[in-house]
């Protein structure tokens, strides 16, 4: 295993795995299960959904916390205890007789989320291996975007045989006898001093060096506003994307078939972005994201016979800002706080995700299809602004 753990391939492979799993337990629940868990509890639809949204703001709310044990410690006691706490959470929801209980048991996996997905294992990469652990960010992105494909099946499967109950305890046995060995992978020290960085990654170092204490605050709360709005966006797009295509006069099966384009635009995006991010600064990735989402939604607000097309151009902006989230903050802030600033950006990204899909919600009821389209595209325009700005900033600093 300590020979293994020197290998990038063998390590971000490792964790790729636990990121398909612990998405497929977690974001991805009710996709499959929460109608099975409704029919045999009885329980209201909307309270089941709201264990997500209990789950995320949980990982939002120790993400701070996660980010300075990541520092202090390393990664791997973290990772290594999202799949246990995985497990606990999963084993409260199989055995939970009533929702107090059920939101219990999503507390316990919100933790696990704060621990061991995508915002603590990037900063557990970049403790490991500083500047040039933008590589492995991006391929760790692409494992995590199978996991709807391997898990959707895997839990209908599994619920078909077993039940929603004892699909969970699955998923438990899976997190403590696969997942858990797996973090181990990741080595406890950092690796820095064997790092080859890249050019880009060299200019991102050069920007990070000792910023000014002003300038550090003015790129953290654009980022932080960024991350938010880009987060909220996405999970509004995605949880009303079939109310929202019928308002553009899509049936049912056309807006399935529409949806299914989704998942493979991401992935390739993120394919394409890891084929040729080493060369440029991970800024560009972000204004790339950004730039693609807004275009996506004025085109969807524009009314515009475009379905498809803004579907895929949507998917491949919304999967590179993935890439982004981890890349951006190494480069502007340095791989020596890059673990605390993670934390500290999750915080409202992670809550904002949790809440957005409420709120599109009481637009959709209240007003109109319309009026959701219409505010996400501006809320995407402002975003792109906000965006415009840091890359302004991060230009002007590495020229100075």
């Amino acid at each position: 295993m300590p020979v293994l753990a020197r290998n990038r391939h063998a390590v971000v492979a490792a964790l790729g795995v636990t990121q398909i799993f612990g998405w497929g337990c977690s974001y991805y629940f009710p996709a499959v299960l929460a109608e099975p868990v409704v029919r045999d509890t009885g329980w209201p639809f909307e309270a089941v959904i709201a264990g997500v949204s209990t789950g995320l703001m949980t990982a939002g709310l120790v993400s701070p916390l996660v980010g300075r044990l990541i520092a202090r410690r390393g990664g791997r006691p973290a990772l290594a205890a999202s799949p246990i706490l995985f497990a606990a959470g999963l084993g409260v929801l199989a055995s939970s007789p009533n929702l107090l209980l059920f939101f219990a048991g999503w507390i316990v996996i919100g933790t696990a989320m704060g621990a061991g997905l995508y915002d603590a294992a990037f900063a557990a990469l970049g403790r490991v291996y500083g500047h040039s652990a933008r590589g492995p960010i991006a391929t760790l992105t692409l494992f995590g975007g199978f996991a709807s494909t391997v898990c959707w099946p895997l839990s209908a499967y599994l619920e078909s045989h077993l039940g929603w109950r004892g699909t969970c305890l699955a998923y438990a046995a899976i997190h403590l006898c696969l997942c858990f060995p797996l973090q181990f992978m990741l080595p406890v020290t950092a690796a820095t001093e064997n790092a080859e960085p890249s050019a880009a990654d060299v200019v991102g170092a050069r920007a990070a060096a000792s910023p000014e204490p002003r300038a550090g605050r003015l790129a953290f709360v654009l980022l932080a506003a960024v991350m938010t709005l880009t987060a909220a966006i996405g999970s509004i797009f995605l949880a009303h994307l079939m109310v929202l295509l019928a308002a553009r006069g899509a049936d049912p099966a056309q807006a399935v078939a529409l949806g299914t384009l989704f998942g493979p635009a991401q992935v390739l995006a993120r394919v394409v972005e890891r084929l040729f991010g080493a060369h440029y600064h991970p800024v560009w990735t972000l204004l790339v994201a950004a730039l693609a989402m807004a275009a996506a939604l004025a085109l969807f607000a524009a009314g515009l016979p475009l379905l498809a097309f803004v579907i895929v151009l949507f998917a491949a902006g919304f999967g590179i800002s993935w890439i982004a989230r981890g890349t951006v903050p190494l480069a502007l802030f340095g791989a020596q706080r890059y673990p605390v600033i993670m934390g500290r950006l999750a915080l409202p990204s992670l809550i904002g995700q949790a809440l957005a899909p409420t709120l599109g919600a009481v637009v959709l009821t209240r007003a109109s299809a319309e009026a959701a389209i219409a505010a996400l595209a501006a809320a995407a325009a402002l975003n792109l602004v906000l965006v415009a700005v840091l890359f302004a900033w991060t230009r002007a600093r590495a020229r100075s």
